[in-house]
């Protein structure tokens, strides 16, 4: 597997992961329990991180050249 098809790879993963956080936050404003509401917000919570690093490791896989490092937080 090239970096360019990892790259593509996260980037499906971060389609799916807002998509899904989409859904969580329509599924929280139209819920009426406070305790599901609760749910849904923490699960939105949790899932943004893993959002966020996605699109980073994506931008990260598909301009990656051995000689330049864009990212420290990252290393390949």
């Amino acid at each position: 597997m090239t970096l360019l098809e990892i790259s593509w790879a996260y980037q499906s993963s971060a389609a799916a992961l807002k998509e899904r956080i989409v859904l969580l936050r329509t599924a929280r404003k139209e819920s009426e329990d406070p305790e599901e509401r609760r749910r849904l917000e923490q699960r939105e919570r949790d899932l943004t991180p893993l959002l966020r690093e996605a699109r980073e490791l994506q931008k990260l896989t598909a301009h990656y050249d051995r000689r330049y490092q864009r990212s420290g937080k990252y290393t390949l």
